[in-house]
């Protein structure tokens, strides 16, 4: 289904990024996998090592639009289209609301949702034109229910539930959809923590996410899925 399709990924240098890019490829597709440091560099080359060379490496910052603008022309360029974007690159802390610096707060916005605004911005008229397109964002659990100690994280996700609902009721009529993936507990990087910690064993792997990616790129055109969430047994989540 998505063989020879051509995605972005943003966030692809470790955790959920990179295995997303890896089961994206193993679908066949064809991919610019975009990340803050040079470690995109090196997903680049531990994808070509298991045979898929179809990858382009990019390292900007998801916040800038001038960086954002160049590497979704340089796909349309190397690859003619772009099929799938998936804003996956984002950050996340634990504070109080009070202890939070209005550093901390603009880069969580500028990454979380403002990083996602200018993905979707950027190749929207593209896949306008084409009257095709897929855009996923991985937001999180806690775009449906508020946690303490994560005011800002939390309010970053609101607000990427909010524009991903909106973007889709005013591209859908171009054949354009556009859905979040909100994981729960996931063992990755997140909150500065290390992956495959004794402790996470029970949690979401970042592999699990990849497949809810695939399955919502995957699903027939005339077919949006507006959002999955998932969470491990583990984790205790109010229902809505």
């Amino acid at each position: 289904m998505l063989k020879q399709q051509v995605g972005i990924i943003t966030g692809a240098s470790r955790g959920i990024g990179k295995a997303i890019a890896f089961k994206m490829a193993e679908q066949g597709m064809k991919l610019t996998i975009v990340g803050s440091s040079q470690g995109i560099f090196e997903t680049q080359k531990e994808l070509n090592e298991k045979g898929y060379t179809e990858i382009t490496a990019v390292q900007a910052d998801v916040s800038n639009e001038a960086d954002v603008n160049g590497f979704v022309q340089k796909t349309i360029d190397t690859y003619g289209k772009v099929d799938v974007l998936v804003n996956n690159a984002g950050v996340g802390f634990f504070k109080l609301a009070e202890e939070t610096t209005l550093d901390e707060w603009q880069h969580a916005f500028n990454v979380n949702v403002q990083g996602v605004f200018l993905g979707m911005k950027s190749v929207l008229p593209h896949m306008k034109e084409r009257r095709s397109g897929t855009i996923i964002t991985i937001s999180s659990d806690v775009s449906r229910y508020t946690i303490p100690n994560g005011s800002a994280y939390t309010a970053t996700k609101y607000a990427v539930q909010g524009f991903s609902g909106a973007v889709s009721q005013e591209v859908r009529e171009y054949g354009i959809r556009v859905g979040t993936i909100n994981p729960g507990m996931v063992d990755s990087y997140f909150n500065n923590s290390e992956q495959g910690l004794p402790e996470k064993d029970d949690w979401l792997k970042p592999e699990n996410i990849a497949d809810a990616v695939v399955y919502m790129a995957s699903a027939p055109k005339h077919m949006e899925i507006d959002e999955i969430v998932l969470h491990p047994l583990v984790q205790d989540c109010p229902r809505i």
